[in-house]
């Protein structure tokens, strides 16, 4: 399975991870921190959005595998 490189920003952070890899642990390799709460999806504390739009809970998400790369926008929060 070929390695998906995962841009984080605005950190402007590059890393490869494989397909299904953790999010959180992908951005922990890389440097990046994403905050949690729950860590189960539902305080929505780790929200991220994708390059095409789509947001999700990175606790639980893993690393899409549909192209060879992907940017991950992180939110800043200031309650977290």
């Amino acid at each position: 399975m070929p390695a998906i490189a995962v841009h984080f920003m605005p950190n402007d952070v590059t890393v490869t991870a494989e397909a299904g890899e953790p999010m959180v642990a992908v951005a922990h390799r890389a440097g990046v921190s994403i905050p949690t709460g729950c860590l189960m999806g539902s305080c929505h504390a780790c929200e991220v959005e994708l390059d095409d739009g789509t947001t999700l809970c990175a606790c639980i998400s893993g690393i899409p595998g549909d192209r060879p790369k992907i940017t991950i926008h992180l939110f800043n929060d200031p309650v977290w």
